[in-house]
């Protein structure tokens, strides 16, 4: 009877043991991201040494942006569009305000050769066959970061071929 009586205790306290117990999170990125892990993450999707990211601002903006569904006419993180983004970015992290339609951006920027692209500048696209629809914000390496109608907030490649062949042009912010 005893033993019982043990054994019984024993069950007890572990079941209310574990019911105490908090679960272990999940969750790998740290809430408050160090500027050490922005340029580690960032310098990865980028192929870039992590020396190369020195835009905390434009990075922890990409880094708080990323992943927001694309929504047509949308400007806020329960979704957005491109030219939105790009107005977005630009008034957070150049403290710059420029217009938010994509013709307007491709009308406001100093056209510029893709091979002198800087971190900032912008880079449109056809992707409709008639006339420039989307555009982007250049960060190193060929990368670009935009707002894609499937994948939302997001960083591709100007040498994917989709990019490659719809690229436009490239744009610089006067």
């Amino acid at each position: 009877m005893f033993f019982k009586s043990f054994i019984y205790v024993i069950c007890l306290f572990i079941l209310i043991g574990c019911r105490q117990n908090k679960s272990i999170p999940t969750k790998s990125i740290p809430e408050n991201k160090s500027y050490n892990w922005i340029k580690k993450t960032y310098s990865e999707k980028l192929g870039i040494s992590e020396t190369n990211i020195k835009n905390e601002k434009l990075y922890r903006f990409i880094d708080e942006w990323y992943g927001v569904k694309y929504v047509f006419g949308g400007k806020d993180k329960n979704g957005i569009d491109c030219s939105a983004l790009v107005s977005t970015l630009y008034a957070n992290v150049f403290n710059k305000t420029i217009s938010s339609t994509t013709k307007s951006l491709r009308d406001e920027a100093l056209k510029i050769k893709e091979s002198d692209l800087k971190e900032g500048d912008l880079v449109f696209f056809i992707t409709d066959g008639r006339k420039i629809s989307h555009i982007g914000v250049y960060l190193q390496n060929h990368k670009f970061l935009h707002a894609s109608s499937k994948k939302g907030v997001m960083i591709s490649d100007l040498n994917e071929p989709y990019f490659k062949n719809n690229f436009h042009s490239a744009g610089r912010i006067k």
